[in-house]
Formats: structure tokens, C-alpha cells, sequence
């Protein structure tokens, strides 16, 4: 699982479960002649709205930070989820419209109690974010941004942070240096008398005006194999530094981190390093 995947929507879904669950303890209804101090006094009400909700937040989050997506009856989680939040919601609605419904042979002295207002607030906010967080860009960014690299680094070199995150290391060779060769001259120097003149390294250049870079994605991107196959061969998880090796017009050829290349169609909104 990758927490770097979530995205700000997923915030907003995580935080209106919390609300939910919260408002599941407090009173449901307020008046005389009722004897439901809260949500989990009533089956059928706590099961519905208030888990209900709960459960589809936790199958949101699950399918966005899980780096395959996963079915259950056909659907995949992240719909499943989407599904219970919208159920919660309606049942939170009809709730309030009749909170009386259960005591109408009471009369009309059951009043809506603080757990079912703050509790349908919870509901709607739960729904309209697991709906809206697809199509609205501003929910769509990550909810942990990925963290800037100190400097990128050349094509084909490990960065000594770990695959993605380049950072300061030890000391590197001369150039033109062979490691493990004491002596060598540094950049600029002349060699000492008696010691073989090391020859000098060129340096590759990339084709045309294109320099090899770090970059990460704003939300989960798929890399499609290099000779056109539509089936995505792995995902680029926000958080995560990928090295960009060749750009093929308006794409990318990026490496992942177990060294697979791919092509990067979806190029918008990347951050470079």
C-alpha cells in the first residue's frame, strides 16, 4: 500500500468518517418518550447510515492505495465504497425528513436529536466528495505531496537516498576517475610526473535538446509498454521519483524503479525534480 497515492479527496472522505463515527454517539433523538440515547441503540439506523459510511470511506481509501485495484462481485472497491456512501447519505436524509417515524403513536414530542444533524452533515460531505473527487482537479492533487529532490541526477546513476529520492552522498569521483584507482588526477589537474596520463571520458549527450530527469506524478498515472500494447505493465504512484529517460513527442519514456521502461502518455500536471 502506498499512502502517497491518496489524494485530497480522500482526505475530505476520511475526515467525514471520523465525523460519522463520532456522531453515532451522540443522542439521536431529543423529547419526551425517547429512550434512544444514541445511534447504536437502534440496529437497523447505526448499520445503515453510520457503518455504512464508515465502510465505504474504508474501501475508498483501500482501492486508492492499493497499486492494483481489487473486485468484489464484480465491482471494484473504490466503486463499492463510493456506492455505501451514497446509501448512508440517503438514509441519513429520510431519516431527518421523519425522525418520528418509529414513535408516531407517541405524538409529537420526538425532536431530532444533535447525532442525526451532525450525523446527515457527515453523510453528505462523506458522499459529495467520494463522487466529486474523479472529476474536480483541486481534489485530484496528492494529500502528501512528494518531497523535492536536492539536485537531479544524470541518466543511468542511483541516487544515494534510495530509487526515487536523490540526495547529498559521498564524495564522487573525478571525472574521468576509475573508482577504486588511487592517484588519479582531478578535473583540470595535470598528472604527476611517472603516472600514466588517465584518458578522459566523454560524456554522453542525450538525443537532440531532451536531458534525461526526475519527475513525479499528481496522482496515479499507468506505463504502457514501449512497443505500443494498450495493457499498462505498472503504475506511477504520486510520492515516488521516477526517472524520465527519453520523450517521444507530447509521452515519456520513464524507468521505474525496479528498472522496467515504459511510456508515460499522460504527462499533465507532473512535478520535475
Amino acid at each position: 500500500m502506498n499512502i502517497r497515492s491518496l489524494t485530497r479527496g480522500d482526505g475530505v472522505v476520511i475526515g467525514a468518517a471520523v465525523l460519522l463515527f463520532i456522531a453515532s454517539f451522540l443522542a439521536t433523538y431529543d423529547g419526551e418518550g425517547s429512550d434512544i440515547p444514541n445511534a447504536w441503540d437502534d440496529l437497523g439506523l447505526v448499520m445503515s447510515m453510520y457503518v455504512g459510511g464508515i465502510i465505504g470511506a474504508v474501501l475508498i481509501v483501500l482501492a486508492r492505495a492499493m497499486p492494483q485495484p481489487r473486485k468484489v462481485a464484480g465491482l471494484d472497491l473504490g466503486q463499492l465504497g463510493v456506492a455505501l456512501t451514497v446509501f448512508s447519505a440517503w438514509t441519513a436524509f429520510w431519516t431527518i425528513i421523519d425522525p418520528a417515524g418509529p414513535f408516531d403513536e407517541l405524538g409529537s414530542g420526538i425532536e431530532v436529536g444533535s447525532g442525526l444533524v451532525l450525523g446527515l452533515i457527515a453523510a453528505l460531505l462523506l458522499a459529495v466528495a467520494a463522487l466529486a473527487t474523479p472529476l474536480v482537479p483541486a481534489l485530484k492533487g496528492a494529500l502528501v505531496p512528494a518531497p523535492r529532490p536536492a539536485a537531479p541526477q544524470p541518466y543511468g546513476a542511483q541516487p544515494q537516498g534510495g530509487y526515487g529520492y536523490p540526495g547529498a552522498g559521498a564524495p564522487q569521483q573525478p571525472y574521468g576517475a576509475q573508482p577504486g584507482q588511487p592517484g588519479q588526477p582531478s578535473f583540470g589537474g595535470q598528472p604527476q610526473p611517472g603516472q600514466p596520463q588517465a584518458p578522459q571520458a566523454q560524456q554522453p549527450q542525450p538525443a537532440g535538446d531532451f536531458s534525461p530527469f526526475w519527475f513525479a506524478v499528481p496522482v496515479p498515472r499507468p506505463l504502457f509498454a514501449e512497443d505500443g500494447s494498450p495493457t499498462p505493465i505498472a503504475e506511477l504512484a504520486p510520492g515516488t521519483w521516477y526517472l524520465a529517460v527519453e520523450q517521444r513527442g507530447a509521452n515519456l519514456v520513464a524507468q521505474t524503479q525496479d528498472g522496467r521502461r515504459g511510456v508515460l502518455q499522460d504527462t499533465s500536471g507532473i512535478q520535475r525534480g
